[in-house]
């Protein structure tokens, strides 16, 4: 093994979406970072948006599942026992690199399940305490947007104006606007003008395959840079394969492999940043005599909770020429009709619909050939001219993302033959619906068909129910009591005094929402938490 001498004061693993807030708020405030990153540093010229073949690229090399990418740095994931796959991507930036960059906060009434309507668990923490990281992260990431929603308590607006409402946004608003239900402009982590590291938006439309650009605020272009012009350290191609601790069961440092060689990186303090199936699958891993069960997991629930956000699509074919494949993609409109718990609607909690770019001709092929009622209908031969002429660029999309509530048999384990490059377990995932998220889900397809009507589409149908869209949540709940939760109000283990864990696996419910705002306020902060309690934190010797 390769021991380096030099001891960080705060070890990061994982260069992705929280660990680049982190790392940068860290090595700011003086502190010597060190982030080790299973992945490289993505080109901008290697993202397949501005090529012509860009969604055979997004179907294999650029997928955002690693199984179907299988690049050395990627892990496999058994889902044999999950009925959705799941998705993630390995690098400097992380998932960040292929997000679609829709930016929504929580609400208050995320933070407090159990109070209102008797399920799951509260947060230890609230809508007030985020704010303040809320908006200071909206300056970091370039956010784009208009100010006052009502849908929200208020609050600073995003420092950029929003991006062009196109044809597809006015066309739906109006509808919404004679349902009298809610809208309001999309709030996207895309500049809609020049904004220090990132380029305005040139609305390619295909935000989710990352931006050749370099537009999109993924974490490799507003984050790392900074925190190494700050002095922090980014090694990457180094997978972690163990935290260790020392005698007093303080983590101390991690192991990882670099090209084949297993190296030792000393810290006094290490933040775990590696998503809702990596951060559990590391401290399973870390398993010692000390901890049996896996580091941090006294309460027995490292793995347990996970929630990846299942959602489902309609569309609308309209006869005017919608331009729907403008950018950019991450929501054009966003509705918070539907978003608070209705029991009469025989579900509890709820959804945020999103209107979003329809991307190119072949996901139109898709929304043919297997979409609800209109995949039995005659598509090939002529029909297929003239069924892409009246579609490519005449649909209109809705997304809906329902919430996805918490349950112990939803979980990631260590799989016990399957490994990675390194000879490392694979994470295994066993996941399922519960009725609840299919009648969630369901019942906001039907609403979303009538907004299509409303608006004057000639024809709307369900293209998916029930899709993964890569938030993976839960699986190391945050909570005030160390027998029902992993890590405190504060993202630091219940366990080990000198870990802190930052990305979504903290979630204790998964809210309604993109969560990459609100993964990025924990991120930022936990960092403001170890900054300014440096001194009295216990760290490793």
């Amino acid at each position: 093994m390769v021991a380096r001498t030099d001891v960080a004061d705060v070890l990061i693993v994982g260069g992705g979406t929280s660990g680049g807030v982190a790392a940068r708020h860290l090595a700011e405030a003086g502190l010597r970072v060190v982030v080790l990153e299973q992945g490289y540093w993505p080109s901008e010229s290697d993202f397949p948006g501005n090529k012509p073949e860009y969604e055979l690229m997004v179907g294999k090399q650029w997928s955002g599942n690693p199984n179907v990418r299988g690049k050395p740095e990627d892990y496999p994931i058994n889902v044999d026992d999950s009925v959705q796959p799941l998705y993630m991507f390995n690098g400097v930036g992380g998932s960040s690199v292929l997000f679609a960059a829709c930016w929504s906060r929580a609400l208050p009434s995320d933070f407090r399940v159990k109070t209102l309507d008797g399920v799951a668990d509260d947060w230890p923490i609230g809508y007030e305490e985020l704010l303040p990281f809320y908006e200071a992260n909206d300056i970091d990431m370039g956010v784009s947007g208009l100010g006052g929603n009502p849908a929200y308590p208020p609050g600073a607006a995003p420092p950029l104006p929003p991006h062009p409402i196109h044809k597809t946004g006015r066309r739906m608003a109006e509808a919404m606007n004679k349902l009298g239900w809610h809208w309001w402009p999309g709030t996207t982590a895309i500049p809609s003008q020049d904004y220090r590291l990132q380029k305005q938006c040139v609305r390619y439309g295909i935000c989710h395959m990352g931006c050749p650009h370099g537009a999109k605020a993924s974490t490799h272009v507003t984050q790392f840079p900074v925190a190494l012009n700050h002095g922090a350290r980014v090694v990457t191609g180094a997978r972690v394969s163990q935290i260790t601790v020392d005698e007093k069961g303080r983590a101390n440092g991690a192991t990882y492999f670099q090209n084949g060689v297993e190296h030792f990186q000393p810290a006094k303090i290490v933040v775990v940043a590696c998503n809702g199936v990596g951060t559990p699958r590391l401290l399973l891993m870390s398993a010692s005599e000390r901890f049996q069960d896996g580091l941090a997991n006294s309460s027995g629930l490292v793995g347990k909770r996970l929630m990846i956000h299942p959602y489902g699509a309609s569309v609308g074919i309209y006869d005017d020429d919608m331009e729907d494949w403008l950018g950019p993609t991450g929501e054009q409109l966003q509705s918070m009709q539907f978003y608070e718990s209705d029991p009469s609607r025989g579900f509890l909690r709820g959804s945020k619909w999103i209107l979003q770019a329809t991307t190119g001709p072949l996901r139109t092929v898709d929304r043919w050939t297997k979409g609800e009622g209109v995949c039995d209908e005659p598509f090939w031969g002529t029909e297929f001219t003239r069924k892409m002429q009246e579609s490519v660029g005449h649909m209109i999309q809705w997304l809906v993302m329902s919430e996805d509530l918490p349950e112990e048999t939803n979980y990631v384990s260590l799989d016990p033959t399957l490994t990675d490059s390194d000879g490392l377990p694979a994470p295994k995932v066993h996941y399922t619906l519960s009725e609840n998220t299919y009648r969630l889900v369901d019942w906001n397809l039907q609403r979303s068909l009538e907004a299509h009507e409303a608006a004057g589409a000639k024809k709307a149908w369900v293209t998916s129910r029930n899709i993964t869209p890569g938030h993976n949540l839960g699986t190391c709940k945050m909570g005030d009591d160390p027998e029902t939760s992993v890590v405190n109000r504060w993202g630091q283990a219940h366990d080990v005094p000198n870990l802190f864990l930052i990305d979504g696996s903290v979630f204790t419910t998964s809210t309604g929402v993109n969560p990459t705002a609100t993964i990025c306020a924990l991120a930022k902060r936990t960092a403001t938490h170890i900054v300014e309690n440096a001194r009295q934190l216990e760290v490793a010797s």
